[in-house]
């Protein structure tokens, strides 16, 4: 119990760092430095295709080696650095290279560190490990807004003082890496590993794959949801509220998503998740400038959906991959997100300035109910 809870706490300082970051990105970009919608669009799809295609690899690296700690500092390592040479960036070339740093960092980490998460709790435990460490996460993220937003008001829109602070969480994150204990099942384990083979994964893992990368074709970066709320008058400063209202909502639905899904199980969880996403992506696109204020309860809402799946969706893999394929099953199922998030934001950036906000919300609310049908299916 004690490793979730320091790698909890990892990615906790972490988000604090990201989501003082985050926020401001699509602000930067497009007010600071004068890029387009289809420009934030390919900036963050090229950052979480590339760095997602890394996971699948380290994930199996993890399997072959036995070792999850050394490729998880790695990971959180690179992910410091992204964050100050985003506070040097002049123009978004260097932002797309910081991007790529910092996901890439996330790329290395995610699938060792979640194998470790998972093997250092039961397996009827899993919802709740996964749960409990999205919970401190979006916990990471709650302060990460926060200070986003104090920073940014106290500076006069300083974007520099905000992206050099977060660097200092980061750091920290580091460094509790440090305390946690490789799990003795995992280093212990002398049995070869099997053939990565596409086939070779049990049918039902193949499925849900497939069924997330259709999904995530229609889940476009965050920072569309950021936009739209620009669009229809907010200040950037307003913005980061919405944003923290989000996670704020996410924190607290996600230790709860996970307890409830080792009882009733992951698919019930899922299947109402992705319908909800549907609708809360279709009310995105209906709002309207005379009745925006109803955009604060759908970042709330949104934020409930995440809650629900995200550590849901990770538990659910942890179960269907083979044992000695853990950390490659929880890479390929993140490296086919990341995969389906270049196409999907550079349609979103591309349908954002062509025909319109509201048809990056219809389209995401068509893919997304799309997928809980077949989910539901399977």
């Amino acid at each position: 119990m004690l490793n979730v809870i320091l790698l909890g706490l990892t990615s906790l300082f972490t988000d604090i760092a990201s989501e003082m970051v985050y926020p401001l990105v699509p602000f930067f970009l497009t007010v600071r430095l004068g890029a387009s919608p289809a420009v934030l669009g390919t900036v963050e799809g090229v950052a979480e295709s590339l760095a997602s295609l890394l996971k699948v690899f380290s994930g199996y690296l993890s399997d072959r080696l036995r070792d999850r700690k050394t490729l998880t500092i790695v990971g959180y390592a690179c992910s410091a650095l992204g964050k100050l040479l985003l506070a040097l960036a002049a123009g978004w070339g260097v932002v797309l290279g910081a991007r790529v740093v910092d996901r890439a960092g996330k790329g290395i980490r995610t699938a060792p560190r979640d194998a470790l998460l998972a093997e250092s709790a039961a397996d009827d435990r899993h919802g709740r490990a996964f749960g409990l460490h999205r919970a401190l996460d979006s916990l990471g993220a709650v302060i990460g807004v926060t200070l986003a937003y104090l920073f940014f008001t106290r500076y006069t829109g300083d974007y520099a003082i905000v992206f050099l602070a977060s660097v200092v969480p980061a750091l920290v994150a580091v460094g509790l890496l440090f305390f946690v204990r490789e799990a003795t099942k995992a280093r212990n384990a002398t049995s070869e590993l099997p053939s990565f083979r596409w086939r070779a994964l049990p049918a039902r893992l193949r499925w849900f794959l497939a069924i997330t990368l259709l999904f995530t074709l229609g889940n476009s970066s965050n920072t569309f949801l950021l936009l739209r709320s620009k669009t229809l008058g907010y200040t950037p400063a307003t913005v980061i509220l919405q944003y923290l209202t989000f996670n704020v909502v996410y924190a607290l639905a996600s230790y709860p998503a996970g307890w409830l899904s080792d009882h009733v199980g992951r698919k019930v969880l899922l299947v109402s998740g992705y319908a909800f996403y549907s609708a809360v992506y279709l009310g995105f696109g209906l709002l309207q400038p005379s009745h925006h204020t109803m955009l604060w309860g759908l970042f709330a809402l949104y934020g409930l959906y995440m809650g629900v799946t995200d550590g849901v969706e990770k538990a659910l893999v942890t179960d269907l991959a083979p044992a000695a394929l853990r950390a490659t099953g929880i890479g390929l199922h993140a490296t086919i997100v990341g995969i389906g998030l270049f196409p999907a934001s550079f349609v979103a950036g591309h349908l954002w300035e062509h025909v319109g906000p509201a048809a990056v919300f219809y389209f995401g609310a068509a893919m997304g109910a799309i997928a809980a049908a077949g989910l539901l299916l399977l």
